[in-house]
């Protein structure tokens, strides 16, 4: 009977979890978004200091994750990894969620960051939730409501102050940086729709770990990385290391795990820590300045997260 109890706890929707259960879902989450975030800015240090290409980062850090993602489900999940690589049918899904979900998104991310920085990169990325608005009233044949309007109005306010600066006759964010920003934008929103049915069924860590490992190998003859790889000192070594084991694996990991806890709108309105952990380590480890049109800009976009659920 203690079983089935236990059983039936584990079961419950995550708003009927113990305070317990949400108190640990949240640190997971938070924890996954500062390393997502402080990632962005180690990206940017490896792409300034050491000249590191975004594609090298991509096709290393993808190719890596993937295995160690593979590592802990061939351990944890081995009838969902042997049950997912013998389902032929679920392939073309898969590839096709690599191909968006894990290729376009680091390589728009990491474009986005050498363009501008760490913080508004990770600020830009926020507007997914803009695209999944987007294809819900699209799917239910409805408009947006008040409270969805006024995010949608804030965003777009955010965005323009990001590009201008303030100043609407010029343009201080490089056009680039913008549109590889909304392209991680659009990527990253469907990353909430597309794997949904294959993670479901075989579980993140099997499905993140194909995944992965897919959009790694697709990079692999275009980046060559064996061929390309930066000149990296011991430092630059561990730049690598934590955007790997840290800002990749960990984070995916700790943010899937807490938001199994916690639920998807909980873990969205923790998300912003992302944002926050990237723009202030962006400041003090990349020297980057913001204005405070910019701070009003991050301001406005996080205020639409808050908002668009």
């Amino acid at each position: 009977m203690a079983e089935r109890s236990g059983r039936s706890r584990r079961r419950e929707p995550s708003f009927e979890r113990t305070p317990r259960d949400i108190l640990i879902g949240a640190a997971l989450v938070l924890a996954g978004g500062v390393m997502w975030g402080t990632n962005a800015t180690v990206s940017k240090l490896l792409m300034g200091t050491y000249h590191a290409d975004p594609l090298w980062i991509a096709c290393v850090r993808e190719l890596f994750a993937g295995i160690t993602f593979l590592a802990v489900a061939a351990v944890r999940q081995r009838r969902l990894l042997i049950g997912a690589l013998a389902d032929r049918k679920g392939y073309p899904s898969l590839i096709g969620s690599a191909l968006v979900c894990v290729l376009l998104v680091q390589v728009a991310y990491l474009c986005s960051i050498n363009a501008t920085n760490a913080g508004t990169a990770t600020v830009l990325q926020s507007l997914n939730l803009l695209f999944v608005l987007a294809y819900v009233c699209i799917r239910r044949r409805r408009w947006p409501n008040l409270r969805e309007s006024v995010g949608v109005a804030l965003a777009f306010a955010g965005v323009v102050l990001l590009a201008t600066g303030g100043d609407l006759t010029t343009i201080m964010l490089p056009a680039i940086g913008l549109m590889w920003g909304l392209i991680n934008a659009a990527a990253t929103a469907a990353m909430s729709v597309l794997p949904i049915r294959l993670i479901a069924r075989w579980g993140n860590m099997t499905v993140n770990g194909i995944m992965f490992v897919i959009s790694g190998l697709v990079l692999l003859p275009v980046v060559r990385p064996w061929a390309s790889a930066p000149a990296l000192d011991w430092f630059g070594a561990l730049l690598m290391v934590y955007t790997v084991v840290f800002g990749t694996f960990g984070a995916f990991g700790l943010f899937l795990a807490g938001m199994m806890r916690v639920g998807s709108m909980r873990a969205t309105m923790l998300g912003t820590s992302e944002p926050v952990a990237a723009t202030i380590t962006s400041v003090a480890w990349a020297g980057a300045v913001f204005s405070p049109a910019d701070f009003a800009g991050f301001a406005m976009i996080l205020a639409m997260v808050f908002l668009v659920r």
